[in-house]
Order: structure tokens, then sequence, then C-alpha cells
């Protein structure tokens, strides 16, 4: 790909970023993405390059949406912590104060905290579902308020992958009227001028980027998702696996997919959309006189709350209340403070209050790495030596 050309800007105090990027690009099996930085509340790079779409026809351009998986799952969190600091919301209420079903199965105990930390016991549903029941909202959060826990909630983390935006999502919706991702749409992402969308409008389709699906994994090399397909009975594969191809390249790319609200997964977004809205939160929580959150929120971004084996994972993870944090074997720069989230395939968006940064990345050929993506890393290691 070392014909293919990078747009944008950089300042030249960074060029450390561009020429990672062009190396993702040329080596690390890169086919279309962008990276941004702002640094206290300062774009510093904005850069993209390589194609959107499988055929090589469409170049990847400065409004090129992509699918980010499960850094959506940042998104949703920043709604909740607005609420909380907005006294409208406290994350250690039971959940059912606010959605009454939800007591359901022994459930009246549950905190919205322990939604947003993974430790509900809830990463998967016991039905057989198929691929558009992701698409009915009323129709999951149902699922989920008559389902019972996998485990004890509170004695375990494990990583609700899709779940987590169904119940952290129900609970905004119960509070302010509004589905997570409208109230995403007119409290954040319009007052702050963010190409950024949960559930996006079929007009937006021409400008996706076509998700392409990640390599087999090499010989030896752990991949969760060819464990899960081997091992049916496991938790892993309930919480991945169900429906069976509801994440395959065609489902991904599809109108239903892009069209639904699926607050832990289907986020469509450009890097410039995720640094600039956690390069607000790197500098206490406002940008342009438009507050994203109480700036006394943030710490409680960075408090770890879960940390240890994952049980769906089965990898050592670390979150706060929604976010993932800078991992002990896996950090995300040199500072303890790191907050965000990764998406499957390789997408990042983090806030790093220490060195006031907002990092965002975008791609859609997908990696088979559980959490950080080598294209990832390359950058952030880039941003952190230009300092």
């Amino acid at each position: 790909m070392a014909d293919v050309r990078i747009e944008g800007n950089c300042d030249p105090r960074f060029a450390l970023v561009r020429d990672a990027f062009a190396e993702n690009l040329e080596k690390r099996n890169e086919y279309g993405a962008a990276v941004a930085v702002m640094v206290d509340g300062r774009m510093v790079v904005d850069l993209w390059g390589g194609y959107a779409d499988k055929a090589k026809t469409r170049p990847w351009t400065r409004d090129t949406l992509v699918n980010v998986f499960s850094t959506t799952k940042g998104l949703t969190a920043i709604c909740a912590h607005r609420l909380a600091g907005e006294g409208q919301l406290d994350f250690d209420a039971p959940v059912s104060r606010y959605w009454p079903e939800f007591a359901q199965n022994d459930k009246g105990h549950i905190t919205v905290r322990q939604l947003l930390n993974h430790r509900a016991g809830l990463p998967a549903v016991r039905t057989r579902l198929k691929v558009d029941s992701y698409y009915d909202w009323n129709y999951m959060v149902e699922l989920l308020a008559a389902e019972r826990p996998f485990w004890e909630p509170g004695t375990k983390h494990g990583y609700h992958a899709i779940t987590f935006g169904w119940l952290v999502g129900e609970v905004i919706r119960r509070i302010t009227g509004k589905s997570p991702g409208h109230y995403f749409r007119t409290e954040l992402a319009g007052p702050l001028g963010l190409d950024c969308h949960i559930g996006l409008d079929p007009a937006q389709d021409h400008r996706c980027a076509e998700i392409r699906q990640a390599p087999p994994p090499a010989p030896g090399e752990f991949n969760l998702f060819d464990y899960a397909t081997k091992n049916r009975d496991s938790l892993t594969a309930k919480v991945f696996l169900n429906p069976s191809d509801g994440l395959r390249s065609e489902v991904i790319n599809s109108r239903g997919w892009r069209g639904a609200e699926i607050p832990a997964a289907n986020g469509h977004t450009t890097a410039r959309a995720l640094a600039r809205l956690y390069g607000a939160l790197a500098r206490g929580g406002q940008i342009d006189g438009v507050r994203v959150m109480a700036s006394e929120e943030i710490e409680n971004c960075y408090c770890e709350e879960s940390c240890g084996t994952d049980e769906v994972l089965m990898i050592s993870t670390r979150f706060s209340s929604g976010f993932m944090l800078t991992q002990t074997n896996d950090k995300w720069g040199p500072n303890a403070h790191t907050f965000g989230h990764p998406g499957a395939g390789g997408s990042l968006g983090f806030a790093d209050p220490d060195a006031r940064i907002g990092f965002g990345y975008t791609m859609n050929k997908m990696g088979s790495g559980i959490l950080i993506d080598p294209r990832a890393r390359a950058l952030f290691e880039a941003v952190y030596a230009s300092l």
C-alpha cells in the first residue's frame, strides 16, 4: 500500500505519528484508516488514508464513517457519567430504581455500577437469538430484564460485550425518555459538532467504510472467536456466538446493523470525533464552551472497579465504571489515569488527563487481537514520543 496517499493535517511536532500511520499502511496490513490526536484542546493530528471499500474504488476521505464495535461503549459510558454528574443517575442505586422490570429473577440488588463495570453477571442471554434480534430494542431489554445472572453479581467480572449497551442504554432511556442514540446525538454529538452516531440514518450509508473480516489466526496464536467456535458450551461462546452469525462482516455492513441502536457495538464515527470527545474529557470535561460532563466526574472515569481474570475474555482486564483502563501488561502510554475503550478489530478512543490528550483511531481491516491492536499501539506510542 506504499502508493496510498495520506491526507489531512499533522503538526510538525507530531511527524512521528504521520510516519507510524504510513508504516501501518505499508507494513501492518492496514487497508483504510484514520487517526486524530487532540492535545489540550487543539487538534494536532488529523490524518486518513487507504480505501473504504473492498474493491479499492473508494478512497478513505475526511468524512468516511466506520463501525467501531466496542469503542461505542465509551460513548455510552460518557452519557451515563454525564447524567451522574447532573445528579440524575446514582451508580450505587439498584437498577430497578430506574427500570423496575429489571428486578425479575432476584436481580433487585444489582446496581447500575455493576452494569457499568461488567460485574452484573449478564454478559449473554440464554434465549437463542436471530440476527435481527439485535435490532429490536424492546425485545432485547425484555430478555435481559427476565434473565438470571450467570454468576453471583459483584463477585467477579466478565466482559458484557453486547449486552452492556442495552443494559446501560435502557437506564439512560428510563431517566431521559430518549433512546441512548438520541440522547447522545442531542446532548453531545450535536453541540460538539461530532460526526458520531449510535444508529445511523440511511442517508449516510454512502459514507460508510466496509468492514473487512480479520485474517485467520496464525498457527499457535490464541484467537477468542476461534476458541468460542470450538467450545460452544463456554460462556465466551454464549456471549459472542448468539446469534451464531451476528458479527459476520456481511451483517456488520448491512443497513439493519447500521440503523439499529446497539450502544455497545455499532457506533459509526470518525477518528476526529473520538479525539475531540475524549479531548474534552482530558481537560476537565469541557471544550469550546460545551460541557461533556462535570469536571469532578472525570476521576470516576479512571477509578479501577474491576481487575483480574475476565470470565468472558479469559485474560486479565481492568475496568472503571464503563471504561476500559490502561492494562497492567498492555499499557496505553506512560500515564496511570488513561481511560477509554478499544473496539474489536482495532479501533480505539481514549483520554489521558495527565497529558491532556484525546486520541482516536478508526479502521476497516480487522485485526485478530483482543485488546490493543499493533496499529493503534504504533500510533499512540508515536504520540507520546512526540511530547
